[in-house]
């Protein structure tokens, strides 16, 4: 009845994994107890679990993020604690079987589970409001979207305490991930997890790029886009053309698996370097589909708290559809060992070294709008600056790999994952936390605490250097990747560099907690009354903070980039308050449930195809089914908000003058 499910699915002879999945378990109970206590359920249903808005959705995606920021560096600190340990003789207390799924889980967390869940919600949240537009071109689908990525969260996680996870690295190669070197759950986990939050991935991209195509404020052409829309269309150009890569990948996988066909086998046919190629033609441009985005975050802090425009703009726009372009020419760099020819590796690694051209365009445009402004050295900016020097040195490293002689005594080892990390936290996750400083008044009404900020910044920056160029050198000196144990006792000082480097970085993820906790305590004294506390220069600075349902009263009037700042030097400040406006019956888009449901039978359904619960999986489909052909014939799907309302709220919220 229940497939392969039974008891010994729960690992209690694994005490490590008892204790945090009790302690992940409590959590939960006393979190839904607390909602139960304080009568929260309808407050939450009505206002975020069924809300279509753009601005909630994206906090949730903010949330999620991090929430699986936690969980992924949890295991992040167990990998460090595990090598500053087991040298020589000594053991540690991790056994290779569970290290393996910790290596696995971490990297496929990270990506996709965090770093995908903060682009996708800065993009949530602000493309709509820089657009001039009131939400997204389809916000039902948007729930959707978000509803399976959390669905894809849930499976993942369940892996935790029911059964085990992948033991074959964040992409799953095979032959290693075929039935006959995997036969657990841990693979299924895995790919299902990925096939439902991808799902959800690939139809945010379809509706952000409809809304950055389609539904611009009147007069917005392309040329008048901010800079953060025009990384946001190429990253969601690059998810709508990679993402089906990705499932058609793992569908062939999923068959080999179920269904004993040989796609990527050793026999009978079979080719498993077809699916390395696959799974890094989706991979490298998915490493620009994070970057992208954070890309316009820096472009927009720069200018704004340089005073001035950003320098070079039509460069900049250039070099992110080139970096849009040439992200689909460079995946083979990734298994330059691995057999393809000199011929084929050289081109590679010559595409590769040109895609850093227009990267350090970026770079030095960023530097020239800083120089001659007058700058305010706020927790943005502080971002913003620890990426440019941390950045230049991951890509620096990058292009060293790109090289196919160094990739070849460089290639799985430490330098490998040294470089990867210091592009994807040096970039990402610097460019996230920018923006979340950044966008946070907007999206709350407050800011957030100033030196909390800062104290935040240093434990990442410093603790990122000490965590990661320790592992450049151990990588020159052999040391390969997802090893866990050593027999060279020359690398554990290294080792306890490094993992006195992921300490400072817990203590600033710690410290996140408390600025929020300590912003939200404070948050009269550090109101935004004026809905633009930074002086901004976009669209978004011109709405309430937050903004209304309906964003915007009247669809503003674009005829130039960074139309708000030239609203306010028409107008000699913000916008007169005096002026009579006549305001008109707003639609917006009803609350919808269907995206939770939805996700509710995705779980259903992913979790009985993993045990091969038959049943199960008959009833999620069906389930599925149903709620959307239900959806397809609901009819009521638009709130009316009389002009009477929208005057109102107005006079009440409506911009004041800025202080800044």
């Amino acid at each position: 009845m229940f497939g392969r499910l039974n008891w010994a699915a729960i690992p209690f002879d694994q005490p490590v994994v008892m204790i945090a999945s009790g302690t992940v378990g409590f959590v939960i109970f006393c979190v839904l107890a607390l909602v139960t206590i304080k009568g929260w359920w309808p407050y939450l249903w009505r206002e975020w679990i069924t809300s279509v808005d753009h601005k909630r959705i994206g906090v949730m995606y903010l949330l999620l993020a991090l929430l699986m920021l936690v969980r992924g560096f949890s295991d992040a600190m167990l990998m460090r604690s595990q090598l500053a340990l087991a040298a020589g003789h000594a053991q540690g207390y991790l056994p290779p079987e569970h290290y393996d799924q910790i290596f696995s889980a971490h990297g496929t967390i990270m990506i996709f589970f965090v770093a995908m869940p903060f682009v996708v919600g800065l993009m949530n949240f602000v493309l709509p409001l820089q657009l001039g537009v009131r939400d997204v071109a389809f916000p039902v689908l948007n729930s959707v979207s978000f509803w399976l990525t959390a669905a894809g969260v849930l499976l993942v996680n369940a892996s935790l305490v029911v059964g085990e996870f992948a033991r074959t690295g964040w992409l799953a190669y095979p032959p290693l991930s075929e039935v006959a070197y995997s036969p657990g759950v841990g693979v299924d986990y895995y790919l299902w997890s990925l096939q439902i939050s991808g799902l959800g991935t690939l139809l945010s991209g379809i509706n952000l790029l409809t809304t950055i195509l389609k539904l611009r404020a009147p007069g917005m052409g392309y040329r008048q886009m901010p800079i953060f829309c025009w990384t946001a269309l190429a990253s969601n150009l690059l998810i709508v053309a990679s993402f089906p890569i990705l499932t058609a990948t793992f569908a062939m996988l999923l068959l080999d698996r179920y269904c004993d066909f040989h796609f990527f086998t050793n026999d009978l046919g079979g080719n498993p370097m077809m699916y390395i190629n696959l799974i890094w033609s989706w991979g490298h441009p998915e490493v620009y589909i994070l970057i992208l985005p954070a890309f316009g975050v820096f472009s927009e802090v720069v200018a704004t708290f340089s005073g001035k425009p950003l320098f070079g703009r039509r460069s900049m726009v250039m070099a992110t559809m080139a970096i849009c372009v040439l992200s689909f020419l460079v995946w083979l760099h990734h298994f330059f060992t691995m057999g393809a020819g000199a011929d084929v590796n050289g081109f590679f690694g010559i595409m590769t070294m040109i895609i850093a051209v227009p990267t350090g365009v970026k770079i030095f445009n960023w530097l020239f709008t800083l120089y001659g402004g007058r700058i305010r050295f706020t927790v943005p900016v502080y971002w913003a600056i620890g990426f440019m020097v941390t950045f230049v040195i991951g890509g620096m490293t990058g292009v060293l790999m790109a090289i196919p002689p160094a990739d070849f005594v460089l290639h799985n080892s430490l330098f490998l994952i040294a470089h990867f990390h210091n592009v994807a936290i040096g970039g990402v996750v610097f460019g996230v936390m920018a923006g979340i400083s950044y966008w946070f008044p907007k999206a709350f009404g407050f800011t957030l605490h100033e030196r909390l900020g800062k104290a935040v910044f240093w434990c990442w920056f410093i603790g990122f250097y000490l965590a990661f160029m320790p592992l450049y050198v151990l990588g020159l000196m052999g040391a390969t990747r997802r090893m866990q144990h050593y027999s060279n006792l020359h690398w554990q000082p290294l080792m306890l560099v490094a993992l006195a480097g992921a300490l400072l970085i817990l203590l600033g993820i710690a410290l996140t907690g408390v600025q929020l906790a300590v912003s939200i305590r404070q948050r009269e004294r550090n109101r935004d009354v004026t809905g633009d506390p930074w002086n901004g220069r976009t669209l978004e600075w011109s709405t309430p903070s937050p903004p209304p349902a309906w964003n915007f009263s009247h669809l503003p009037q674009v005829d130039r980039p960074d139309a708000f700042w030239a609203m306010k030097q028409q107008r000699g400040g913000a916008q007169n308050r005096n002026v009579k406006r006549t305001y008109e019956t707003i639609h917006v888009p009803r609350n919808n449930p269907t995206g939770f449901y939805l996700a509710f039978f995705a779980v259903l359904l992913g979790f009985s195809l993993i045990w091969r619960i038959w049943w199960g999986t008959g009833l999620g489909l069906l389930g599925a089914i149903v709620v959307c052909l239900m959806q397809a014939w609901r009819t009521d799907t638009e709130v009316e908000v009389p002009a009477e309302k929208v005057a109102a709220f107005e006079r009440l919220h409506g911009p004041k003058e800025s202080t800044v």
